[in-house]
């Protein structure tokens, strides 16, 4: 996991509810997690197993699937286009699984409409046709785009 010092001064900013745990998982529910993460190409396998552990540990491995395009999806994006680090943030909301992803930059992702030979582009029209829900919010410091996916079948 990753260490405290790793990061930027202005990164456990962001987070400081994680500046104490630096890269390890927090509960602040029972059934909630959350990591922070350093924005690096490694950091979508990375984050990948981290959501198919969690999601084993919930007995939620129906939506493992689903979640990894999600996730793969919106951590590509933080890092081609973020800042430093990111968090993740996954909830059993009993009935739906909820996942954020927050990073420090500016931008605002929307979807694009890609031409039919182009190599990128799509993430977040993958990410709207697999989550049941998904949005964009500003927020202190950056933006966090969330997603929802039924845990009910």
């Amino acid at each position: 996991m990753w260490e405290r010092s790793q990061f930027p001064r202005d990164v456990m900013r962001m987070a400081p509810h994680l500046a104490a745990h630096g890269g390890s998982a927090t509960a602040s529910q029972a059934r909630a997690v959350e990591y922070l993460l350093p924005s690096a190409p490694a950091g979508v396998a990375e984050t990948r197993s981290l959501v198919r552990a969690q999601l084993t540990r919930w007995d939620l491995t129906h939506l493992t699937d689903d979640c990894l395009i999600i996730v793969s999806e919106l951590v590509t994006n933080v890092i081609r286009h973020g800042g430093s680090a990111y968090t993740l943030r996954l909830e059993d909301r009993a009935d739906r699984l909820y996942g954020e992803v927050f990073d420090p930059g500016d931008g605002v992702p929307f979807q694009r409409s890609p031409g039919v030979d182009a190599l990128s582009g799509r993430g977040l029209q993958i990410v709207g046709a697999v989550a049941d829900e998904w949005g964009v919010a500003r927020a202190d410091h950056g933006k966090l785009v969330w997603f929802t996916v039924s845990s009910t079948g």
